[in-house]
Formats: structure tokens, C-alpha cells, sequence
């Protein structure tokens, strides 16, 4: 059994030889996700996870799918000082908030997977001393692997953000996004996370399908942030219907259209596109602008989410259509959407091999 219990006193090289991690909100999915991947990773010790309403509690008591593999517990103590890494798995919003009210120490580094600090235009955060912590990275690394590799601070970017960014991004670096593009997307019922809802409950769920934020979901701000970072300087502006115009320039949209789907994860994206560039060019182009990723592959044949669920993957596939580009893009919302994506930042930001801990197979069938 793999306990990760930590002697107090003990140095900040884990027992493995590698990192000492904290988890923060480590009750929700994506900390039992996390959990379960730092247990299996070959250099990182969980020092502690971190839940208010559930300490004392085995986190195998909560997190089912982890009986027999730990008999960590869940504890109110945050000490900050015992480790080198803290993964924030707090709900929106509150990550912050959360650093305007506690001291970190200097020397440890923060992966925050809410959306707090995802765009640029965040600042650095006041801190209760006075002093100032820095401003984040946007953790994805297929574009930001060098940024990341030297940060402090990273945020780890949005499930459909990213599912939607890796199918985007080579053709807003070819300069393709010339005109609108149609986005649909679907998401298991685990993107809602833990807390049940209206929507979330499986007499509902379960055989249904239904559209929600159309146009105005939250992940689109990143989305167009990402796409005009690397498009061309004379192409149009990336925007949506969420974000303002920028205005006096030429504008295209993002036009989202996110849907609840009858299974528990997974992501499924379709992007349309307008080009007279030909299917073997942009093939191509994709092929070469993720031959060094790690984790995001194009597939010549048409994909299915199977393929993806329970991965770190991103799988990519483009088809032609007349003047109709369609790509299609999956991943796995709880790993590459969420704690996979930042386990890999993780990697980065400490000189680990990119795919430590995170060589997991597929669902498949």
C-alpha cells in the first residue's frame, strides 16, 4: 500500500527522491483525480491533502476508486513550509482570494486549476505581509513549455479550453481564421463537478442531451487569448460574443455552442472553418506544429472519444469539405482537461520527463 505519510521534520526531497506536493480542495473530482496520479507518480509524495469538511477521514472514504492503494488522510493543516509544489483544486473563484489571506512560502510553486488567473491581464496578488505574489503562466504547454518551464506560478487552463485551443491553434498560426468558426462541443457529466445539481443527476442525465451557455461560456476568453497570440499580425482578431470588441479592427468570432452529454467524462469538439487552402497542406502543418508535443497527437484516421478517457492525450483530425475545414479535437476533461494537463506542468516546472506519472492507458472498450 502506498501510504505518502511524511515525517514532519523530513527535508523537501521526497522519499522517492523527487518533489513534495500539497493538494488544496483535494475532497472534489479533481483532487482524487490528482491523488490518484501523484500516487503513481515515480518522484512526487503527497504531504498532505487538504479538505476542511472531510479532515480526519480516509481519503479512500471519498475517493472509493483509491481503496487499497493509500491510507493517507484528509487534514485541515496546510503546512506550507513541507513542500515544493501546491496544486490549487478549489472552485472558481476562490484561489485568489485564497492568496490575499494566506502566506506562502517563496520557494513553493503553485499549479491553480480554477480560472482565477488564466489571463494575462491578471496581476500579481498582495499578499498579507505586503509582499507580492508573481503573476502565472497560462500552463498549456503545447505553446508555453518554455514559459513554464521557468515559472512560479502557473494556471492551468480550462477542459473545453483546451480541447478547443489544440484543435484551433494550428490553423490560427497558419492564418486560416478568416471568418467565423463554428464551434460545437459535448462534456461528460463530470466536468460539473462533485456537487450535484439539477442537471447533474443520472434520471436526468442519463439518456438526454441539452445545450447550456451558448456563445457565453467562461472558457472562451482564454480560448481567443491563446488564438491571437499566435495567429498572424496581419489576421483578423479572434473574438467572441462573451469577450468586448476591441474595436476599429477586423474581427472574427468564436461561436461556442457547449453541450451536456449522457456520459460521466470526456470532451468532443468539432471546429468549422472557411479556407481554400488544400486538406494536404493544413495535414501537414498540423503533423509539424505537434511532432514535439508529448501528449498531443494528429490521427490521419477520424477518432472517438474512447481513445482519450482516462489519457493525458489530445487527439486531432481534420477533414475537407468543399471550402469547409472540420477538425475535430478529444481529450479526457478530468486529466487533460484539468489534473493530467497540470501534473505535466508539474514535470515541467522541475526538469521531470514531460510524461512522468501520466503514462495511462486508454478506456478503448
Amino acid at each position: 500500500m502506498k501510504t505518502n505519510s511524511q515525517n514532519p521534520s523530513s527535508p523537501l526531497r521526497g522519499d522517492r527522491g523527487g518533489l513534495r506536493v500539497g493538494v488544496l480542495g483535494a475532497a472534489g473530482y479533481t483532487g482524487g483525480e490528482l491523488i490518484r496520479l501523484l500516487l503513481n507518480h515515480p518522484q512526487a509524495e503527497i504531504v498532505f491533502a487538504n479538505s476542511e469538511s472531510n479532515a480526519g477521514n480516509l481519503v479512500s472514504d471519498v475517493h472509493e476508486g483509491l481503496i487499497g492503494e493509500t491510507d493517507l488522510r484528509f487534514t485541515s493543516e496546510m503546512p506550507f513550509g513541507q513542500v515544493n509544489v501546491l496544486f490549487f483544486c478549489f472552485g472558481h473563484g476562490k484561489s485568489e482570494q485564497f492568496l490575499k489571506e494566506h502566506e506562502i512560502p517563496a520557494h513553493v510553486k503553485i499549479i491553480d486549476l480554477a480560472q482565477d488567473f488564466r489571463l494575462t491581464r491578471s496581476q500579481p496578488v498582495i499578499l498579507p505581509s505586503g509582499g507580492q505574489r508573481g503573476a502565472f503562466v497560462y500552463g498549456l504547454p503545447e505553446i508555453h513549455k518554455a514559459e513554464t518551464a521557468g515559472a512560479m506560478n502557473v494556471a492551468n487552463p480550462g477542459c473545453f479550453a483546451t480541447c478547443i485551443q489544440l484543435g484551433l491553434l494550428p490553423a490560427a498560426k497558419m492564418g486560416l481564421i478568416n471568418d467565423d468558426v463554428a464551434v460545437n462541443g459535448i462534456t461528460g457529466s463530470t466536468g460539473a463537478g462533485q456537487k450535484p445539481g439539477a442537471t447533474t443527476h443520472f434520471s436526468w442525465r442519463n439518456n438526454n442531451m441539452s445545450t447550456y451557455k451558448l456563445f457565453t461560456h467562461q472558457h472562451l476568453h482564454e480560448i481567443c487569448q491563446s488564438l491571437n497570440e499566435v495567429k498572424p499580425a496581419g489576421a483578423p482578431h479572434i473574438t467572441s460574443p462573451l469577450c468586448p470588441p476591441e474595436g476599429g479592427m477586423n474581427e472574427v468570432s468564436i461561436d461556442f455552442i457547449p453541450y451536456r452529454g449522457d456520459f460521466a467524462r470526456g470532451i468532443f469538439v468539432t471546429e468549422v472553418i472557411k479556407t481554400d487552402r488544400s486538406l494536404e497542406d493544413i495535414v501537414a502543418f498540423y503533423k509539424d506544429f505537434y511532432k514535439d508535443s508529448a501528449f498531443t497527437h494528429y490521427s490521419d484516421k477520424a477518432i472517438d472519444l474512447k481513445q482519450v478517457v482516462n489519457t493525458n492525450k489530445c487527439l486531432v483530425h481534420c477533414d475537407k469539405f468543399g471550402n469547409k475545414l472540420v477538425i475535430t479535437s478529444i481529450i479526457d476533461n478530468l486529466l487533460k482537461g484539468a489534473v493530467g494537463q497540470a501534473v505535466q506542468n508539474m514535470n515541467i516546472m522541475f526538469s521531470l520527463p514531460e510524461d512522468a506519472g501520466l503514462r495511462l492507458k486508454a478506456s478503448a472498450f
